[in-house]
């Protein structure tokens, strides 16, 4: 079978999942500054572990150990690097850089969000906790850390074509759709509040829609060629992370209910 017709099964075996995350009731559901800002305290971890798959991948991919050494696939590698450079150190409006996680963490202190969970959970990594220590005592919510998990396993598998799928998939690829009904939910919002997360979603709106996402589906296209083995790990790695991100999303409207029942 033709790459680009493995490419399009893919996407047909996705959709069921896909289209439940587009339309989860979720995005509606906040429908105030509080429940914007509950929301960004449990999604933080999500954008915290997307850096950690793509450092994965750029791993597999290209050489990043002493002495260095080409690897096999010159346009993976120029492919992976192009999209690390975007979410490590991207250009800013008025000037410098930062990654994408450290601008979401701006948005939070902008929108009066708590980083405290967050913050915990690096300063315990930089002092050498063991990870799962140190994400069981950050104080995070209990789905935020079984998502955060969940894309960990991902990266223990082993598997390339796994964790290009789980990161294309479940990440680059459906980002644009979802932001874009968050950035209708911030549309008459105070801007004082949320002027930085609204370019934030407008950012991933444009980046991953008009080029991570094509650069990643590239890249998954190159590891998985003519292999059915690894177009079937490539299948299962991204239902798993879209099926994650909804129970995720599951954990935060639950968490809204309770809120109001109380």
């Amino acid at each position: 079978m033709p790459i680009e017709s493995r490419l399009h099964s893919l996407v047909i075996d996705l959709a069921d999942l896909r289209d439940r995350l587009v339309a989860h009731p979720i995005y509606s559901g906040l429908d105030g500054p509080e429940r914007v800002r509950r929301f960004m305290e449990t999604h933080v971890f999500a954008v915290w572990d997307f850096m950690s798959l793509l450092k994965a991948l750029q791993q597999r991919l290209t050489c990043t150990s002493v002495p260095w050494f080409p690897t096999a696939d010159a346009e993976a590698r120029r492919l992976v690097n192009e999209v690390v450079l975007d979410e490590e150190s991207d250009a800013l409006p008025d000037g410098g850089y930062s990654s994408h996680f450290e601008l979401y963490l701006d948005c939070m202190r902008q929108a009066g969000a708590d980083t405290g969970p967050i913050d915990r959970l690096l300063d315990a990594l930089r002092q050498g906790v063991p990870f799962a220590d140190a994400l069981a005592a950050c104080g995070c919510q209990p789905e935020a850390a079984e998502f955060v998990r969940r894309s960990f396993a991902v990266i223990e598998s082993g598997s390339t074509p796994a964790i290009a799928a789980a990161f294309t998939y479940g990440r680059e690829d459906v980002i644009p759709d979802m932001f874009t009904s968050l950035v209708a939910t911030l549309a008459d919002r105070d801007p004082d509040s949320w002027s930085k997360f609204r370019y934030y979603l407008d950012r991933h709106i444009e980046a991953d829609g008009e080029h991570h996402g094509p650069i990643c589906r590239r890249i998954v296209a190159r590891l998985c060629g003519n292999d059915a083995a690894k177009w079937e790990e490539a299948s299962v790695a991204a239902r798993e992370c879209l099926a994650a991100r909804i129970a995720l999303w599951d954990g935060i409207a639950l968490a809204f209910e309770a809120a109001v029942a109380g």
